[in-house]
């Protein structure tokens, strides 16, 4: 029987944990877990995904007169467990810094309990962005086949979830929700970007939209689009500064087609039309429709968006 020495492997496994921990601070007494676990919030989201549309993302055998039941058992479950993973959030976050446990306790209280009143209009939106895909896509048969098979509807249901956690100081389990869309669509949208209603991704695979990025309604994307930053700036000692506003605003009724890449803090006119494959890093006006790049270098003058857009 071959030996593969594990009992070395385990004990070199140690050394490099240990020396990670010690180097980043971790605790390093026995204890369970200091981490929001990514499998609890898969399940969590599951449960919050039948909860919002029983007939659909329910269990198979569930029946109308039962929904009312089966929503509250589900809400049941999923808001005691996402109570553990924002006490475990939380703790994470102060475990460099004094704190005081009740007060962090009361604060994933607190958050669960306006998450849980924030449902309702999450399904309102969430409604906005079903019809907005069945009247935007000619190849979609009902609304029910939108809501059951497009990548675009699945990663807003989790990022109309995601966001409301990033809101509600619990950015951690936010991105977690939102990177299980991501692996699941290849759709990657940061629980930070803010979307307004009626907003439909078309097959999706590809499309990034930045932490700072700003959506007005009625926005149609296609696959392949970025909405990204196109500088990163840099503090006294040489890290990237977090949180600066550094990605497009996009407003009402804009149209961004395949492969498009919009960079920086700039603004999509109200019903700019973007053509697919071309790379904007400069204001477009409302109503223009681009179908080449649009952009300037550092330090050069803009442009005007009449170079490269069609009236």
């Amino acid at each position: 029987m071959a030996n593969f020495e594990v009992d070395d492997i385990v004990h070199a496994l140690q050394q490099v944990r240990r020396q990670w921990r010690e180097g980043q601070q971790r605790l390093l007494e026995p204890g369970g877990r200091d981490l929001p676990s990514r499998e609890a919030l898969a399940q969590i989201v599951a449960l919050l995904k039948g909860a919002l549309f029983p007939m659909r993302l329910g269990p198979p055998d569930l029946r109308q007169e039962s929904e009312n039941l089966y929503i509250g058992h589900s809400l049941d479950a999923a808001l005691h467990a996402l109570l553990t993973q924002a006490r475990l959030e939380l703790r994470y976050t102060a475990r460099h810094a004094e704190h005081d446990a009740p007060e962090l306790e009361a604060r994933a209280l607190a958050a669960v309990r306006d998450f849980a009143a924030s449902l309702p209009q999450i399904r309102i939106l969430l409604d906005s962005d079903v019809l907005a895909a069945y009247h935007g896509d000619p190849a979609a048969g009902s609304v029910d086949e939108v809501l059951l098979c497009y990548p675009g509807v699945l990663a807003m249901i989790h990022h109309r979830l995601a966001h409301v956690l990033y809101q509600l100081g619990l950015p951690l389990l936010a991105r977690i929700v939102a990177e299980l869309a991501h692996a699941e669509t290849g759709i990657d949208i940061h629980p930070g970007a803010r979307i307004g209603s009626g907003f439909f991704i078309d097959h999706g695979t590809g499309v990034v939209i930045g932490e700072t990025a700003i959506i007005g309604e009625r926005v149609r994307l296609y696959q392949a689009v970025t909405l990204g930053a196109k500088r990163f700036p840099r503090d006294a000692a040489g890290h990237l500064e977090k949180g600066l506003p550094r990605h497009p605003i996009v407003e009402d009724d804009v149209v961004i087609y395949a492969g498009a890449t919009i960079l920086g803090r700039i603004t999509l006119g109200r019903g700019a039309v973007i053509g697919g494959n071309v790379w904007v890093t400069q204001d477009v006006a409302p109503g223009a429709h681009v179908t080449q790049a649009v952009s300037r270098s550092e330090g050069e003058p803009a442009r005007a968006i009449a170079e490269a857009a069609l009236p």
